[in-house]
């Protein structure tokens, strides 16, 4: 595999549209779809990453997740990467989506370990060899947070051995991660997975970032990102510091919620979530309204 999945790749939000026959009483609206992973491509960013936790693909009937991926992928068309979510249960329902994603003509997948059950080391193995089977580059995603699953260096110095295994989306936190693995595993792209934890990533060599807020940010998400790999730390960080608040409900219970709100104010359309996500509350609305004001008036004074 020569692809490596690295760069501004945009775990893209889902907008939906009113309408009382769909779940919740909300279908995904496919248009809009299509022009944000448009837009953002022409902002800069590398690609889009549709059906991750950020897409709500846990959320999606089958047939709406399938589509939602089929509108990426002809948004984009070849002006960009399509990284397609394929978590699921158990390696036959990940690798039956990472099948999908490869027939529809996706550039790679983004894929956690079993979603629903606490997998040993040697499950872990066998679900990421199933998924490499679809001929994809994929992009392993450590996010112990929420699996229970924590891909240590070690275990990705293994996983790295499987054909078509390419890159790691790091999101325990720990930065120091990001040496070890490129000691233990150096063939694997290392993409940074937390917002508030990018440029730090970048710093200690990650090359990728899988990103939530560049929804919101795409072209200073991309101006953060060539600082960095270039070494401009003066100038990376004047650009980081106002948007790191912002940045840090990446890392939160309720970021999909709140980075749907900083689409809706900075004018993109965020619009709201399907259950499980509810609105956020009072206090949330609060922080966020104060922690994206800050960004936004710096970005219009920079």
């Amino acid at each position: 595999m020569t692809e490596k999945l690295d760069g501004v790749i945009v775990a893209t939000a889902l907008p939906y549209a009113e309408d009382e026959s769909a779940p919740a009483g909300l279908r995904p609206d496919y248009e809009r779809y299509a022009e944000h992973c448009r837009w953002l491509v022409e902002s800069g960013c590398r690609g889009v990453g549709p059906n991750g936790s950020l897409g709500e693909y846990s959320s999606l009937t089958d047939d709406e997740r399938r589509t939602v991926a089929k509108t990426a992928i002809e948004a984009v068309g070849n002006d960009g990467v399509v990284v397609v979510g394929v978590h699921g249960a158990g390696a036959h329902q990940a690798r039956r989506w990472a099948e999908f994603a490869a027939a529809d003509g996706a550039d790679g997948v983004l894929c956690l370990p079993p979603t629903m059950y606490r997998a040993n080391r040697t499950e872990v193995i066998h679900h990421y060899t199933e998924v490499a089977k679809a001929g994809l580059p994929v992009m392993v995603y450590n996010n112990p947070h929420d699996t229970k699953v924590d891909l240590t260096p070690d275990i990705l110095a293994e996983l790295a051995q499987i054909e078509n295994v390419v890159a790691v989306k790091e999101f325990t936190g720990d930065v120091r991660r990001i040496l070890e693995i490129r000691e233990l595993a150096p063939e694997l792209t290392v993409v940074a997975g937390a917002d508030d934890l990018t440029l730090e990533a970048l710093l200690m060599g990650a090359t990728g970032w899988f990103a939530g807020f560049p929804n919101v940010f795409p072209a200073e998400s991309v101006k953060l990102y060539n600082l960095a790999l270039q070494g401009n730390l003066a100038e990376a960080r004047a650009l980081y510091e106002p948007l790191v608040a912002a940045f840090r409900w990446d890392s939160r219970v309720e970021f999909v919620q709140a980075i749907k709100y900083g689409m809706d104010y900075v004018g993109r359309y965020g619009g709201p979530c399907r259950p499980p996500r509810g609105p956020l509350t009072p206090e949330h609305l609060g922080q966020l309204e104060l922690d994206m004001k800050k960004a936004v008036e710096y970005l219009r004074t920079a």
